[in-house]
């Protein structure tokens, strides 16, 4: 773990500190704040753009999703990364978003996106329904897209926020904060983020509550949103909280860009990524999933950026329908 986040810290010192160096035009990615996964995700892509002639990408940390889309939404930054549940709603201005974002453009899926609710190991606590009567964050003001990640995961496992005592909260990290302060007794993450490695190690250790996964829970939380599924995820040195294999609430992670955005930074940033697969995926294990040939997938509700098309076209790799 102390190497994971060595890799990591240094892959984010050299997002920062190239983007103060040579001349070449730059562009950026919005992302939560640093510990969150997309953040993280976003400095190794942006470093390794950086070496193998991408483009310099600067990170650019937002309090909330919302914000991230809305800024490329507006060409105030290129690119970002999101659920893809969350793009669809974005551009049709419904859900959290009282007005749409039509500029919004898919360039590539990355990987699948697992996450849930953890509490500290000492807690007793091992499934989603043992946190009736509990504190649970609440609100999400800053990061609206948790409001249906957290109501999906509670009635996916026959509870609800009804059912537990709401503490209002108003982003990605401070809900993590809360857990290590005793605040409130859940908090909610992405499996594999470095803020859940460092609460862990601060109170003694942290569990990802099970949830159910059968098909009434499938079809409970398609009532949410149209593109969450359950997958399986195997304990690694990584997924901090995963001590056994376990199904987990999941979504497809996108890369997005801009309409304003040029083909050719669109074709550049996604050569830089697909044909560096593995030191991307050293630096940071989640995304040694990354496969071109599922990259292009067919989502409703949305549009290819034109040069992730002519991309994918000149690799041969067709666009696939949605799993």
């Amino acid at each position: 773990m102390r190497m994971f986040l060595t890799r990591v810290f240094g892959a984010m010192v050299f997002a920062v500190t190239a983007a103060g160096g040579a001349s070449a035009q730059v562009t950026s990615i919005t992302t939560p704040p640093a510990g969150s996964v997309w953040n993280t995700m976003a400095s190794v892509i942006a470093a390794e753009a950086q070496k193998s002639g991408g483009g310099r990408l600067v990170v650019q940390a937002y309090s909330g999703n919302a914000q991230m889309l809305q800024a490329v939404d507006s060409k105030d930054a290129e690119f970002t990364m999101t659920d893809i549940n969350d793009m669809i709603v974005a551009v049709a201005g419904e859900g959290d978003y009282s007005a749409a974002l039509p500029n919004l453009r898919v360039v590539a899926k990355i990987n699948p996106f697992a996450v849930g609710l953890f509490v500290r190991a000492d807690s007793g606590m091992t499934r989603v329904s043992d946190l009736a009567g509990k504190r649970v964050p609440s609100g999400w003001e800053a990061f609206p897209l948790n409001r249906p990640l957290v109501s999906a995961l509670l009635e996916a496992d026959g509870i609800s926020y009804g059912e537990v005592v709401e503490v209002p909260i108003p982003d990605i990290i401070r809900n993590v904060d809360a857990l290590a302060s005793g605040l409130t007794d859940a908090a909610f993450f992405a499996v594999g983020g470095p803020k859940v490695a460092e609460v862990g190690a601060m109170v003694g250790g942290v569990r990802y509550l099970q949830v159910a996964s059968d098909e009434q829970a499938l079809e409970t939380i398609r009532k949410f949103r149209p593109a969450y599924y359950f997958s399986e995820v195997t304990p690694s040195p990584v997924r901090v909280g995963v001590d056994a294999p376990m199904m987990m609430l999941t979504w497809d992670n996108v890369l997005v860009a801009g309409e304003h955005v040029s083909d050719e930074q669109v074709k550049a940033l996604l050569a830089s990524i697909f044909d560096n697969v593995g030191a991307i995926g050293d630096a940071y294990p989640p995304l040694r999933v990354m496969n071109i040939e599922t990259a292009y997938v067919d989502y409703p509700g949305v549009e290819y950026h034109p040069g992730a098309a002519a991309f994918f076209a000149e690799r041969g790799v067709a666009i696939r329908a949605v799993d």
